[in-house]
């Protein structure tokens, strides 16, 4: 899928269909260029290859989990720098997120609002008032 000239890119990875779709319309319609992927098995391929502004990572996603996909990121020296949003329903999603060395998270079921406030501040837009 070629990138779309002057969006940003946000990929999402999350094993529930349901949530990518919801992503991809709320960012779609927000301007983003949206990939989506239903596991994080070649997570690192996948980010190298579409240079993207922002990952939403969910915890629970085949093969190894969020934990390990975004610790793989974050050790890469060329991946590193791309700001990754921990998502997930489990109760302690910020311990989760800070484990994996993830830059913010956000808990499902998420708001709309707040997931368009997070991705527009990962991705240094501004934001309007929800």
């Amino acid at each position: 899928m070629e990138s779309i000239p002057g969006k940003k890119k946000v990929v999402v990875f999350d094993d529930d269909q349901d949530t990518l779709m919801i992503c991809s319309i709320i960012l779609a319609g927000r301007g983003y260029d949206v990939r989506t992927f239903n596991n994080a098995s070649d997570a690192l391929e996948r980010v190298r290859e579409i240079h993207p502004d922002v990952i939403l990572m969910d915890n629970w996603i085949p093969d190894k989990g969020g934990q390990f996909a975004t610790r793989a990121l974050k050790s890469d020296a060329e991946l590193k720098q791309i700001p990754v949003i921990y998502f997930s329903a489990n109760n302690d999603v910020q311990r989760l997120a800070t484990e994996a060395g993830a830059d913010m998270f956000i808990s499902k079921p998420f708001d709309v609002g707040n997931l368009e406030k997070i991705v527009d501040a990962a991705c240094g837009e501004k934001t309007a008032t929800v």
